[in-house]
């Protein structure tokens, strides 16, 4: 029976403690293979078949612990390869398992131990660069196992992911290729060993880890130093030939795409950093290039300056190498910025060169740059300077920082259209010398302002160095200097924004090399935002400058000004009694009023209602200015471009606008005058629009409220009326006006389903209501019986015609309709009519007469009695039954005799129907329950009375 993995580990491993040194090469020969054959594929196999995982993996980590505890002999470094193989198998294994059985800290901490078990065991010290190689290999390795399991569902961290591990691996590529810097730097004299020491008769070598040289050999003991000097020679020439840069970019390469994956952008630009590096080591400057700026952009928008310079720096040696002037010159402009940390002989050093790439001359070569490739690019350069092509570079500033900063700034945010324009430009230079610029010029979005703003200064493109007080666009470190400019707005532009829209500063002369900085909008670069924001948060107080400085923070950008018409010399004025009143012809007198020294020509008047309101006010809402007839709806709300003519100095004009108002509520409405004037401004004459409005809010209010009610003859309310019986219709007129109002005519015009029982005619003719008073009519009307199913009876409309008492007789005469309500209309079986006169007198008689009417198609039984009052005495009878026609009436005569005087209770007739659901109380209405008595007078009296 086979022993367990561990226990073949310890048996070999303790087997080999006592034996000498060739004997113990063979036994870890045999436990290599051992490991290699038996545990991978007889217990890892076991491992699919059982899924028996926590103990295979337990006993592959007892195999790799008992790997880790015998000590090597003194002199077997060569025997590290040997283990580390071993220990590779065994952990990548382990790793492996774990990352497929999703547990992956344990591999991670397995993948740590294995690290740090290994990473010190060098080996020789003249092959060092082979130990780094080997670390590389194994954070690529353990990087591609993390990789592969994710691929197969596994879920990775930004705090953990591939990427990390690759990064490792590059940085042990790194070390490896500055060990082989150091350890391989041969005389190029020396060339390659003949016969070479790393070949084998069989190909193949008997141990991992064995040299070539040493084959066959079972000793440890150097009894060649001068073949072992020679082997190390080979593999040292061997080694400088390995393109070091291509491996470290394809790992950084997979680290900033694993990076990228999982979203950590500082890390992804960090490593693409070293990869632009490597590139340059490499000497592919185009890429190195790409990567380069790519980067800097984030590294400008964080504000890390000295990471920025470095990279600059780099790039800046690309750019040179590859005679790109383009980019030779942004990086040279942005590195004597205030963003570049370099220090000030540095920063004269590139100034100078600048200028000589300006002066069409070749620059002198970047510090630490590889001969070779300085011999090339000067050859380059040679051959810029000698073609003829274009020499004229336009620069974007806004995405970098370069050495002149800028700020555009208009004086008044707005100008009227007969006032210059003026604003001015600020410039500050922070490069080490003082330099003179050819142009300075402004970009308008009305490119027709463009000629107004250019300051030009003609020097020798030798003393663009050169500092003159005098020179109109000469900049001195450290000072801001102000460029004021002025012009004239174009009467077209009223209402318009006029926006600066770049700023060119031109460096060089055309006979040379020519740059243009140019600014978008009225200046600023990409770190103007976040100065400026730590200005306004800093507390720090500024020093105190000369009178014609001005501190730079305190600065700011204005771009942009309105230009908005001339100030008008017109008074416009608004008369009229508010408020409005609805449907009336609301009269609006504008008085214009010319104060202007000169004639103002082509007057218009636009009135009406103010644009942007409540559409339904809008709709009802009409505007004219003949006032003799009321608006319909075909009349526009607003009335636009009046021509009203010219208007002489001192003129008035007068024009009445009328306003009918459909209904209540606020309305703003405007009156907007507008003219021509000719003006002088920099002696240059402009035609100026002006204009001067007006706005007045009116309110409008009903000009009365108009109450309808129904009653009956002794003025009762009605809620229903009787088919055929005469009912009483009252309107009361009261006005909610603050003006007097007259009541041209009334007219009641009835429905179909109305009867008028007298002749219709007006009882407020003419009548004038003010404020609170009210006027009221009484119509009596009738309405004959309605079919069966109608609930509800039209009874018509009310006309009212009025007007404002102070109106003049021209203005028309408003009809307000007010539909009448509906009344329910019932059926009477009998009706009851009382003939008395107005009043009695004390102990005279008072006859009486009542009139029963039968109002249906059958023979009425009637039951009448009269319930006596105390008030009263009376004849006739008290009680009695009779019958009524249909049709027809019934009189019943009774004389009252009055006992006392007042406002007396007459007595009581009661009358009963034999119908079903009728009862006295719809009879009563009908019967009247009281009169007045008069005392009785003296005869002398009554003589005199009706003498009177």
């Amino acid at each position: 029976m086979a022993l367990p993995l561990e226990e073949q580990i310890l048996e070999v491993l303790g087997s080999a403690k006592c034996l000498p040194t060739y004997q113990f090469k063979k036994k870890k020969k045999m436990l290599l293979e051992l490991v290699l054959n038996q545990a991978l594929e007889r217990d890892i196999q076991q491992v699919w078949l059982t899924a028996d995982f926590i103990a295979s993996v337990g006993k592959i980590s007892k195999g790799f612990l008992a790997l880790s505890i015998p000590a090597l002999p003194s002199r077997s470094a060569i025997l590290c390869w040997i283990w580390e193989c071993v220990w590779w198998s065994l952990s990548s294994e382990i790793c492996r398992l774990c990352f497929q059985h999703n547990t992956p800290l344990d591999a991670i901490a397995q993948f740590r131990k294995h690290i740090d078990l290994c990473k010190k065991k060098i080996g020789s010290a003249e092959l060092a660069f082979e130990h780094a190689a080997w670390m590389s290999k194994q954070f690529q390795a353990f990087g591609d196992l993390f990789d592969e399991a994710i691929k197969l569902g596994l879920t990775a961290i930004q705090t953990q992911n591939p990427g990390f591990y690759y990064q490792q691996a590059a940085y042990y590529a790194q070390e490896r290729k500055q060990l082989a810097n150091v350890l391989c730097n041969h005389d190029s004299s020396i060339s390659y060993p003949n016969p070479d020491p790393l070949e084998t008769q069989t190909g193949v070598l008997d141990f991992y880890g064995q040299r070539s040289w040493r084959q066959g050999i079972l000793s440890f003991d150097l009894s060649d130093p001068e073949k072992e000097k020679v082997g190390i020679l080979a593999l040292q020439l061997k080694e400088k030939i390995v393109p070091h840069s291509e491996l470290i970019i394809t790992l950084l390469s997979n680290a900033v795409a694993q990076f990228k994956k999982y979203k950590c952008p500082r890390m992804k630009s960090h490593l693409m950093v070293q990869m632009g590096e490597e590139y340059y080591y490499a000497k592919d400057y185009t890429k190195a290039l790409k990567l380069l700026d790519y980067v800097m952009c984030e590294y400008r928008s964080e504000g890390w300056w000295t990471l920025l310079t470095s990279i600059l720096t780099t790039a800046l040696k690309c750019s040179y190498l590859m005679a790109q002037l383009k980019d030779y010159i942004t990086y040279s402009l942005e590195l004597l910025g205030r963003a570049s940390t370099l220090k000030e002989d540095q920063k004269s050093r590139i100034e100078k060169n600048l200028i000589k790439v300006l002066m069409n001359e070749s620059p002198d070569p970047e510090p630490d740059c590889d001969a070779s490739a300085v011999k090339t690019s000067q050859k380059l350069w040679t051959d810029r300077i000698s073609l003829a092509g274009s020499n004229i570079f336009t620069i974007e500033v806004q995405d970098f920082v370069p050495f002149v900063q800028c700020k555009a700034k208009f004086l008044a945010p707005s100008f009227h259209v007969d006032v210059p324009v003026e604003f001015d430009i600020y410039l500050k230079a922070d490069c080490p010398h003082p330099i003179r610029f050819s142009k300075l010029c402004v970009g308008f979005n009305n490119q027709e302002y463009n000629q107004y703003c250019v300051v030009e200064e003609a020097y020798q493109k030798s003393d663009i160095l050169e500092y003159s007080s005098q020179g109109p666009v000469c900049l001195v470190p450290g000072k801001t200097r102000k460029f004021t400019f002025r012009f004239v707005a174009k009467s077209e532009d009223v209402g318009k924004k006029i926006e600066i829209t770049s700023v060119d500063l031109i460096l060089g002369t055309e006979t040379g090399r020519c740059v243009i900085l140019n600014w978008r909008g009225g200046g600023g670069d990409a770190a103007s935002s976040q100065e400026a924001l730590q200005a306004a948060r800093s507390f720090k107080r500024q020093p105190k400058l000369p009178d014609n400085e001005v501190h730079w923070d305190s600065l700011t950008i204005q771009a942009n000004t309105m230009i908005i018409s001339r100030v008008p010399n017109i008074s416009v004025q608004l008369q009229h009694e508010p408020p409005a009143l609805t449907n009336e012809m609301y009269c609006l007198i504008v008085t214009v009023q010319s104060h202007e020294k000169t004639v103002a020509k082509d007057v218009k008047l636009t009135a009406g209602l103010k644009p942007g309101q409540d559409a339904n006010l809008t709709q009802k809402t009409h505007v004219t200015l003949n006032g003799t007839e009321i608006c319909d709806d075909s009349y526009p709300a607003l009335l636009p471009d009046i021509p009203v003519g010219d208007l002489q100095p001192g003129e008035k004009l007068e024009k009445a606008v009328y306003i009918r108002c459909g209904t209540v509520g606020t309305r703003m409405f405007l009156v907007y005058v507008s003219y021509l004037i000719s003006a002088t401004v920099e002696e240059k004459e402009i035609i100026c629009k002006c204009h001067r409005d007006e706005t007045v809010t009116i309110e409008t209010v009903f000009p009365f409220d108009v109450a309808v009610k129904f009653v009956s003859s002794k003025f009762e309310h009605l809620d229903r009326v009787f088919a055929d019986i005469p009912f009483l219709l009252m309107t009361d007129i009261l006005s909610a006006s603050p003006w007097a109002l007259t009541i041209i005519n009334s007219q009641l015009q009835l429905s179909a389903s109305m009867v008028p029982v007298d002749q219709l005619e007006s009882f407020v003719e003419n009548v004038v209501l003010q404020t609170g008073e009210s006027a009221s009519e009484c119509f009596c009307l009738r309405c004959p019986q309605v079919t069966n199913g109608q609930s509800g009876v039209a009874t018509g409309r009310y006309v009212i015609s009025w007007k404002r008492s102070s109106a003049v007789e021209s203005v028309p005469v408003v009809c307000t309709v007010i539909t009448l309500p509906h009344v329910i209309v019932e059926s009477i079986p009998l009706h009851v009519n009382a003939d008395l006169p107005s009043f009695g007198r004390v102990r005279e008689s008072l006859p009486v007469r009542y009139h029963l009417q039968n109002k249906t198609s059958l023979v009425q039984d009637v039951e009448i009695s009269v319930e006596p009052s105390d008030a009263f005495m009376f004849s006739g009878l008290k009680q009695i039954r009779l019958r009524i026609l249909p049709g027809t009436q019934q009189e019943m005569l009774y004389n009252f005799y009055p006992l006392m005087a007042g406002y007396q209770q007459l007595p009581s007739l009661n009358i009963l129907l034999r119908i079903p659901n009728f009862t006295n109380q719809l009879l009563r209405r009908f019967i009247p329950t009281h009169i007045f008595v008069k005392p009785q007078g003296r005869q002398a009296d009554d003589t005199s009375i009706a003498a009177a």
